[in-house]
């Protein structure tokens, strides 16, 4: 079985741990100077690290363990998932709670809230707060998450609380028989529906970041269709559905046809015609998925939240 949560539509790797090389470490080897500035890791896993392109050095990926440093290089090192499993700790954290049954769980996630444990983000995630509400669920790999929104997009997400569960929505991930729709807010006028079919991948340089990258290259085949709604001076209220769940999906697509969402700060640039946005506008609206259990068909939606009500009725009298 893939890794279900290969499946994640929008969802961040974990924030990076960014360092500066201190000047006296100067002539060391990369792996001998990331060993004494990260002495919890040993120097085989940072080796193995650097070979597999977790690590950038001003920005550029390096590879190689044994590469010179001469002092005040930007490091950024972007630890695996995996690093954190196991480490959760269960934490009473308020869920929003849209649906539940002995099977699922489905969450109304706040712009805010980190899905699972990264760097920088050890404790007070979705994660967190699933093994303090449903006791035994981290019996279930990784506490029943399959699949996931980046921190700082809201909306729903479906958790299984039984391994069968989890097992039988991991599947209909692959299958695409999972519908999930997205509602944002994106750069420029919008007249026609459309769909974005390019394939995704990690950025060539910025890793950081995700890209539109041929299939030669690593992308994955991705597709976002997408309809305006609402059209205003400089901006459009969109509808998005997912056919496939890459990282940043919606994000990478729609910048990659010249419209940006509003509030993004890795793929779009400030427009001072626009108003400013604390966040990408970017809410997971719809869901809809088979009953693991019963097979019957099921669908929630939630409403726009606060902060994207008051985007979008500032645009509407703009």
């Amino acid at each position: 079985m893939n890794d279900p949560l290969e499946n994640s539509g929008d969802y961040s790797p974990s924030e990076p741990l960014k360092m500066t090389v201190p000047d006296v470490m100067g002539g060391r080897r990369l792996d001998q100077a990331l060993a004494e500035m990260l002495p919890q890791y040993s120097r085989n896993r940072l080796q193995s690290w650097i070979r597999e392109g977790c690590v950038t050095l001003d920005g550029e990926p390096v590879g190689e363990p044994k590469r010179k440093l001469v002092g005040g290089e930007q490091l950024l090192l972007e630890l695996p998932d995996d690093e954190f499993l196991g480490a959760e700790q269960a934490e009473d954290i308020p869920l929003a709670i849209v649906y539940e049954d002995e099977a699922l769980l489905v969450i109304n996630k706040p712009a805010g809230l980190v899905v699972h444990p990264g760097s920088g983000n050890r404790n007070g995630t979705l994660m967190n707060a699933l093994l303090h509400h449903v006791p035994g669920i981290g019996e279930v790999p990784r506490a029943g998450i399959v699949h996931r929104l980046d921190k700082e997009t809201s909306g729903l997400l479906v958790v299984a609380k039984t391994l069968e569960a989890q097992t039988d929505l991991v599947r209909q991930l692959q299958a695409r028989t999972v519908k999930r729709q997205y509602l944002a807010v994106a750069a420029g006028v919008i007249r026609r529906d459309g769909g974005v079919d390019t394939p995704i991948g990690r950025h060539p340089v910025h890793r950081i970041k995700m890209a539109v990258v041929p299939e030669s290259r690593g992308g994955k085949p991705a597709l976002t269709w997408y309809r305006g709604l609402e059209i205003y001076a400089h901006s459009t209220l969109i509808e998005c559905s997912l056919e496939t769940g890459r990282t940043h999906q919606i994000r990478v697509h729609m910048a990659s046809i010249g419209h940006p969402l509003l509030g993004d700060p890795v793929y779009g640039k400030r427009d001072p015609r626009l108003p400013a946005f604390h966040r990408q506008a970017l809410h997971a609206t719809r869901l809809g998925l088979l009953h693991p259990v019963s097979g019957r068909q099921m669908q929630w939606e939630v409403p726009l939240p606060e902060d994207m009500r008051e985007l979008v009725d500032l645009l509407r009298h703009a």
